[in-house]
């Protein structure tokens, strides 16, 4: 992909023009929106999305029928590793390192993520980092993408089958996205997306299987890459929707998001969501005692022992105590250094494998 762009890729590979270089009108009045709030609005559908989206479906279903009528066992389970891969690629990768910047990582490690967020393709990590802060900035309003307030289907992919709510275009501008912009890895991502995602999301998964163990091309294509592909999509999409409806809120009573132990398990550690939304700055996205079902925090730690991953930041316990008495308190934020971001949050906050540095 050119590196000045203003097509968006979606998660299906369908497009959308954007206008990324636009200057904000200074002019321009923004009305404070609190949520949960959705005001009314036509839908345009994005027909493109949704007959990509529908024939993925269709290959997942059809590699569920091959799972258990033709593939060998060696391609599921190739699948699975690969597709669990993909999903550190955005919890460790797009999520927890790019979006919110909870720890920093060495060039290595980045590599790794920049690879394994290429598998499992949910757009570029640039792209995918500028609609996760503004959705925690404007968290189940219009201005969030997928604004769990207009229900739960919109909220898990019909966001992605309409055109973009022009307050999420809006607001979007006003994100601070100069970290990822200047980072060489994102950059080189972004530049070369098409030829990276089509080898490493949909052909290299299903040439595998059929070199290496003698899988048939049908199988290896809707097992190995299309089942694992959508699947992962879905996983994903959990946090946005299920997360937002189910579960209990410890920290904040009075947002969307919630604890949901499932969406933990299925996404990788991310369905620990309330937490996560009052704490988005923090590694672990759960309190201490939840990490049992967070096997990214637990490749975060593995990386900070070798050295590659460092500046862990974690909220105290009794940071976590005082905020869940408090319950509702305090302003959102995208994460480490957003303007918004509590002083006495970024003071108090564990740095853990701190590096010498004095930056931010």
């Amino acid at each position: 992909m050119p590196p000045n762009s203003a097509t968006d890729l979606h998660p299906n590979g369908a497009s959308e023009k954007t206008a990324p270089d636009e200057i904000v009108d200074k002019n321009d009045v923004f009305e404070k929106l609190v949520a949960p709030q959705a005001g009314p609005r036509k839908f345009e559908v994005v027909y493109f999305n949704l007959l990509t989206f529908g024939f993925a479906h269709l290959s997942w279903a059809y590699g569920v029928y091959l799972i258990f009528t033709a593939a060998k066992w060696q391609t599921t389970l190739f699948a699975l590793a690969y597709g669990i891969a993909g999903g550190l690629g955005i919890t460790a990768g797009a999520h927890r390192l790019w979006a919110h910047r909870t720890y920093k990582a060495k060039m290595p490690l980045q590599i790794i993520l920049m690879i394994l967020n290429t598998i499992a393709f949910q757009n570029t990590a640039m792209d995918w980092v500028r609609d996760h802060r503004l959705h925690h900035k404007y968290s189940d309003t219009d201005a969030d993408p997928h604004n769990a307030t207009r229900g739960f289907f919109y909220s898990h992919v019909g966001w992605l089958l309409v055109k973009k709510h022009p307050e999420v275009r809006r607001r979007g501008k006003l994100i601070d996205m100069s970290d990822i912009r200047n980072n060489p890895v994102l950059d080189f991502q972004k530049r070369y997306a098409i030829p990276l995602v089509l080898t490493l999301t949909f052909i290299l998964p299903a040439f595998i299987p059929w070199y290496f163990w003698g899988e048939t091309l049908n199988s290896s294509w809707h097992v190995a890459t299309m089942f694992r592909y959508v699947t992962g999509l879905n996983l994903t999409f959990l946090v946005n929707s299920a997360a937002h409806f189910f579960g209990y809120k410890p920290y904040d009573k009075s947002i969307l998001p919630a604890q949901n132990k499932f969406v933990a398990f299925a996404a990788l550690g991310e369905g620990w969501h309330n937490y996560h939304h009052i704490f988005p700055w923090d590694y672990r996205t759960a309190e201490l005692g939840n990490n049992s079902l967070n096997l990214t925090t637990h490749f975060i730690d593995f990386f900070a022992k070798i050295g590659w991953a460092y500046d862990l930041k974690a909220a105290p316990e009794d940071m976590i105590k005082t905020r869940a008495a408090r319950t509702g308190d305090g302003s959102h934020c995208w994460g480490w250094g957003d303007t918004d971001q509590d002083k006495e949050e970024r003071e108090q906050a564990i740095i853990k494998h701190p590096s010498a540095e004095k930056d931010v």
